[in-house]
């Protein structure tokens, strides 16, 4: 096992490069910022005056250093820059959601083992501390078998933005942003639905593209039927909803508020610390106890922290461990974001 530090070359410096690639992946012992690709060169560089800075991609991948990219761009870009790092020999990080359709992720995951690289898509949201705490809740049984589980991503941001995630271009809107994420969760606690129904709309004034979704999850066969999963995104919340509600046959779990990380990201500051990834929220357990009585407890919540995604990457690479979120989880993904759309154009529910 080599012991030399791997370099990651990012491409895109905007707000998911800026906000969580170049600082997470940075806080990992043996990974470094080496490139960053950018149109905003000043900026990237005074931010990270240990990395080279260059204008394109050829500039890039003619580094001889540089063992990883990070794709970072626009969502239309994904694919074509995560094929040319793979062809060039590179191990690749593509942030969510990983391409345009499926039939561009089976391409990736293709070119991935015959190059025989690393391929992860960023599902950083799977070390939120409110999602890790969950899937503890889950595992202890004290809710009995599940019968009912929503998760929401409300947000309250009510003017439209001159950013090409709220313009009509391929890749934007809710339902692939936030949609990649609570998709991913769900599937990762329950596995594939039977069916997946999916409602769209553009609600805010100016909106060009969907702005809130809602999508119904029917689990019908397998271990966790009868089982009903509600996922919910808005930008007209200003009193959002639970980030959590799950019902099982013996009690409840009920979590407000979202994971820190984000925020903390963006008021400039570095993964590590004694507060890092922690949520002051914790959720409340309700469940039954003897007769009627139902007993009320605070569940603790674990410790996010998005370094252990790109520490997973790391070793990965290295060949001493799993990659975090491998091609075919991530073709599988694509899969149902791509039958959630036909679901909203066809208005029924859908099987994979």
């Amino acid at each position: 096992m080599t012991t030399r530090t791997l370099r990651a070359g990012l491409v895109g410096y905007g707000f998911a490069g800026q906000t969580f690639h170049a600082p997470v992946l940075s806080a990992v012992p043996g990974l470094a910022l080496g490139a960053i690709m950018s149109s905003q060169a000043a900026k990237a560089q005074a931010d990270w005056p240990g990395a080279a800075v260059v204008p394109d991609m050829a500039g890039l991948l003619a580094l001889p250093d540089i063992d990883l990219v990070v794709v970072a761009t626009p969502n239309e870009m994904h694919f074509p820059v995560a094929k040319a790092a793979l062809e060039a020999g590179k191990h690749v990080v593509v942030d969510k959601p990983f391409t345009l359709n499926a039939a561009e992720a089976r391409a990736l995951a293709d070119l991935a083992r015959q190059q025989g690289r690393v391929l992860a898509v960023y599902q950083n949201r799977r070390f939120d501390a409110d999602f890790l705490t969950l899937r503890d809740v889950i595992a202890s049984g004290k809710l009995g078998r599940l019968v009912y589980f929503e998760s929401h991503f409300d947000r309250f941001r009510p003017e439209v933005k001159a950013r090409w995630r709220e313009q009509d271009v391929p890749g934007a809107g809710v339902w692939v942003d936030l949609g990649a994420h609570l998709v991913d969760q769900a599937v990762q606690l329950f596995g594939k639905p039977d069916t997946l129904q999916l409602d769209t709309a553009v609600l805010r004034d100016g909106a060009q593209v969907n702005d809130h979704f809602h999508a119904l999850l029917r689990y019908e066969s397998g271990p966790h039927a009868p089982l009903r999963v509600v996922l919910h995104a808005s930008t007209l919340a200003a009193h959002a909803a639970p980030r959590y509600i799950l019902h099982g046959t013996r009690g409840s779990y009920l979590k407000h508020g979202v994971d820190v990380q984000e925020d903390a990201l963006k008021a400039g500051e570095r993964p590590g610390g004694e507060n890092w990834g922690v949520d002051p929220l914790v959720g409340e357990l309700k469940v039954h106890a003897v007769g009627d009585w139902v007993q009320t407890i605070e569940w603790p919540n674990r410790r996010g922290n998005y370094v252990d995604y790109y520490a997973a990457v790391r070793d990965a690479i290295l060949g001493v461990g799993p990659n975090p979120v491998p091609p075919e989880q991530a073709v599988a993904m694509m899969e149902l974001l791509d039958l959630g759309t036909q679901s909203a154009k066809e208005g029924r529910a859908l099987a994979p």
